[in-house]
């Protein structure tokens, strides 16, 4: 082994894999095809080890790859042969839970559904919600600012955590382990490690701010004619329950019928209407049922079944996260996590369909989205797809998102895979102070080098 493996395998015994020794899981994230095998994968125990770990690859300047859950669409955790893989999935586990200040401190290894559930024992809800629960970590959330299905309610990562332990390229700890709403003690630091894709430090401990649990939680589908409607829809629900909105999950036609399709999901309504919504808040059942029946009434839904039962319930959601089926039964994708102004999606999605039945009439593009976040998600599946087909469809479609003054980006962030297109949506001066920023906190540049920046 060289100098930088054996410092690792000294300072870290038992920690420190190479070659076949290296599990499949840490070789690609689920956004990446081709898996690479790492120059070596250090699995840490403690914010001791990590700092351990980095402070050898700094004095070695040696490149490193930092590993969460490994559900990253954006191709920032798979590693480079070249390459140090630091994997903080033994770092796991909810170490506080502290019901005054409505807080919990975790690793940063500790996956999502443990933290929701460690929250919801004691009476309380995790803000942050996505498909991927039992697979992602509550680190990897953190810096990747992930989004998911209650953004309208509880927002982005960012809004849900109050403090932070990070270390530095070089090892040294940061900690800031907040459990106050209101702390203006200085530069908030913490704010540069939400979002920053493992680039300017790797997150070993999180405190989230929980939230009160609803005392119930309806859901429905919802038929209806199209976006236009659906956007009426938000605002007439915006007032009709008021701070009581979930979710609001939207769903094209092209996208129920591969759902109910090819995907073979129970279809809880007809398939046939041009726009599909799940629409989910906290309350009773009987307000919730009389907003949809006046909206019924008056023609703003065309159709609607709320669910009676939990097990109905996970049938609805199913349909919405019914994409983690394509790769199994489609043919090969190209999928976007893009932002549009809602005033722009409809035209948005008018354009990009016209586009793609042009340029590639035997793809089958399917449309969904949070909608209410502005956040619209494209999945295109294209037989016989190429790389150099899937970088023209990507062209595309990111320059019609740029047209329409959207983001490249709503909450996968950038990684590797949307580094060449992150320059439609930030300015120059603004990718300046990104390098400035990265140059500050890593200037042997490390820490995920590659991603987000070149």
């Amino acid at each position: 082994m060289s100098a930088v493996l054996d410092a690792l395998a000294a300072a870290l015994p038992g920690a420190v894999r190479i070659g076949d020794a290296v599990p499949a899981r840490n070789r690609a994230d689920w956004g990446s095809d081709a898996p690479v095998t790492p120059r070596a994968l250090v699995l840490p125990r403690s914010t001791a080890e990590v700092a351990a770990a980095l402070s050898i690859c700094h004095a070695h300047a040696q490149p490193v790859c930092v590993q969460g859950g490994m559900t990253g669409l954006a191709g920032a955790a798979t590693p480079g042969e070249a390459e140090v893989a630091l994997s903080l999935e033994r770092m796991s586990g909810v170490e506080e839970l502290d019901a005054d200040a409505a807080t919990l401190t975790a690793l940063a290894g500790t996956p999502l559904a443990v933290v929701q559930e460690a929250a919801e024992a004691a009476g309380f809800r995790c803000g942050i919600d996505l498909g991927a629960r039992g697979s992602c970590t509550i680190g990897g959330n953190v810096a990747t600012n992930a989004g998911g299905v209650q953004v309208l309610r509880y927002g982005m990562a960012r809004r849900n955590v109050l403090g932070l332990e990070a270390v530095l390229a070089d090892g040294s700890i940061v900690s800031c382990l907040n459990k106050m709403t209101k702390n203006n003690a200085g530069w908030d630091w913490t704010q540069l490690f939400i979002g920053s894709e493992g680039c300017f430090g790797v997150v070993t401990r999180v405190v989230l701010a929980l939230h009160p649990a609803p005392e119930g939680v309806q859901t429905a589908l919802c038929a209806l004619s199209g976006f236009p409607a659906a956007l009426a829809l938000l605002r007439r629900t915006e007032r009709a329950l008021p701070g009581g909105l979930l979710a609001f999950e939207a769903m094209w036609a092209d996208f129920y019928e591969v759902a109910t399709g090819p995907l073979g999901l129970a279809a809880p309504l007809p398939q046939g209407a041009p726009f599909y919504l799940l629409i989910e808040a906290a309350g009773a059942r009987a307000p919730f049922e009389e907003v949809l029946g006046a909206m019924l009434a008056d023609g703003a839904l065309t159709d609607a079944v709320v669910a009676r039962s939990e097990e109905e319930r996970r049938r609805i959601w199913a349909l919405r996260e019914s994409p983690a089926e394509y790769r199994n039964r489609l043919p090969p994708t190209v999928g976007f996590d893009v932002s549009i102004p809602l005033a722009r999606m409809d035209a948005a999605v008018n354009e990009l369909r016209g586009l793609l039945a042009q340029r590639w009439p035997d793809a089958t593009p399917v449309f969904f989205g949070h909608v209410a976040d502005s956040n619209l998600h494209l999945i295109v599946p294209v037989p016989g797809l190429t790389k150099d087909i899937k970088r023209a469809v990507e062209d595309a479609v990111y320059a019609a998102v740029a047209r329409h003054g959207g983001s490249v980006s709503a909450e996968h962030g950038i990684g590797r895979l949307k580094r060449p297109w992150l320059p439609l949506s930030r300015s120059a001066a603004e990718l300046a102070l990104l390098s400035t920023l990265k140059q500050a906190l890593d200037p042997k540049g490390i820490l995920n080098p590659g991603r987000v920046l070149p």
